[in-house]
């Protein structure tokens, strides 16, 4: 009688473990450079309180809005920015209903810790600081970085895309990198972004109406074999523990 009480409950165990391991699943996500530094928090959170496991790939937004939209790649999330989820919903991408914002970006300066600070408080001393910087790095617009985009225009805007044109160092990786190496004095990114790599200070935002503000969204993509758990770490995304993670990445939620 023992021995059949123990053989019960050791089948017990093991049909226990082999449906927690039938029910986890794996989660393909195509997300934003812009959470390189704080998904490395949030995603063993989720993997902890779920049992799912994700796997997860960086790009910049354009970049990736146009492999997900060529075909080249099929996630079961995208987080780019919610004008790209847009689109993506439109095209039938991504599933209408299952998208939500979950970030904002402030663009900023940053140097290399321990360099001084320019002055970029008004847009003649932002300006000036441009002009009289030795190099300027920021994301390549043609990667489809949505900080590049923008910087560029606010250059073609102060009129001086042609002055800084020479000095100015594009990248499709880590602006803040290129900042800690000490390969450009100047680097032009969202601030959270920034202050992720270490041997980076932040200057400053961007003053007044130069500012602009980058949401991301995420959605599930339409087809998704994991839809269910793609939505639950897109609602994980919202909860406090990640919205605590966001905010101590100086990312404001939502």
């Amino acid at each position: 009688m023992r021995h059949t009480t123990y053989f019960s409950v050791a089948i017990g165990l093991l049909v226990a473990f082999l449906a927690s391991t039938a029910a986890a699943a794996e989660v393909n996500v195509l997300a934003s450079t812009a959470l390189t530094g704080v998904m490395k928090t949030i995603v063993p959170d989720f993997e902890r309180s779920t049992g799912n496991t994700v796997v997860i790939a960086y790009q910049a937004s354009g970049g990736a809005k146009k492999r997900i939209e060529d075909g080249a790649v099929a996630p079961d999330v995208a987080i780019v920015t919610d004008a790209g989820i847009d689109d993506l919903i439109k095209l039938g991408k991504v599933a209408a209903g299952s998208q939500a914002n979950i970030a904002r970006f402030l663009m900023g300066v940053g140097v290399r810790a321990g360099a001084p600070k320019p002055d970029i408080s008004t847009t003649e001393a932002f300006k000036r600081a441009l002009l009289e910087a030795k190099s300027i790095a920021y994301i390549d617009p043609a990667s489809g970085g949505a900080s590049g985009i923008f910087f560029a225009k606010v250059l073609e805007r102060l009129g001086i895309a042609d002055s800084v044109k020479a000095k100015t160092k594009l990248t499709s990786s880590s602006v803040g990198e290129l900042i800690a190496k000490g390969d450009a004095e100047l680097g032009i990114h969202q601030i959270a972004e920034l202050k992720s790599v270490p041997g980076v200070d932040i200057a400053g935002p961007f003053p007044g109406d130069l500012q602009t503000v980058t949401i991301l969204a995420a959605g599930v993509l339409s087809g998704s074999k994991q839809p269910s758990a793609a939505a639950a770490f897109i609602e994980f995304l919202a909860t406090p523990a990640s919205v605590s993670a966001l905010k101590a990445a100086g990312i404001e939620p939502g």
